[in-house]
C-alpha cells in the first residue's frame, strides 16, 4: 500500500506559477515505481501532464513542454511539479500518481489549481 500526500495547488493569475509537490509513503520497491502528475476536468478523462523515473527520465503532455518541470527526490519519495506560465486552460484538479512495475497504481486525493485571466 503506498499513501499520497499533496500540496501546492491554488489560485494565480494567467501568468504566474505554482508548484505542487506529492510525498509518498509505502513499502514497495521505489526502483520500480513511477512518479507522476495528471489532471482532470469535469467531465473529462484523467490525463498525464509528467512523470519521472527513479532515474530520472521525463516525459511531458505537448502542451506543458517548456513550462513545467517534474523533479522527483528518491531520498524522501517525494514528486515536485513546479509549474510556471500558467495558462487558463491548466485549470484542473491536479493527482500524484505512482505506478509500480506497470501494474499497480496509487492515486492522491487531488489538488485543485485554477488559473484565473
Amino acid at each position: 500500500q503506498v499513501q499520497l500526500v499533496e500540496s501546492g495547488g491554488g489560485l494565480v493569475q494567467a501568468g504566474g506559477s505554482l508548484r505542487l509537490s506529492c510525498a509518498a509513503a509505502g513499502s514497495i520497491f521505489w526502483l520500480n515505481a513511477i512518479m507522476g502528475w495528471y489532471r482532470q476536468l469535469p467531465g473529462k478523462q484523467r490525463e498525464l501532464v509528467a512523470r519521472i523515473t527513479f532515474g530520472g527520465s521525463t516525459d511531458y503532455v505537448e502542451s506543458v513542454k517548456g513550462r513545467f518541470t517534474i523533479s522527483r527526490d528518491n531520498a524522501k519519495n517525494t514528486v515536485y511539479l513546479q509549474m510556471n506560465s500558467l495558462k487558463p486552460e491548466d485549470t484542473a484538479v491536479y493527482y500524484c500518481g505512482v505506478v509500480v512495475s506497470g501494474t499497480r497504481e496509487y492515486w492522491g486525493q487531488g489538488t485543485q489549481v485554477t488559473v484565473s485571466s
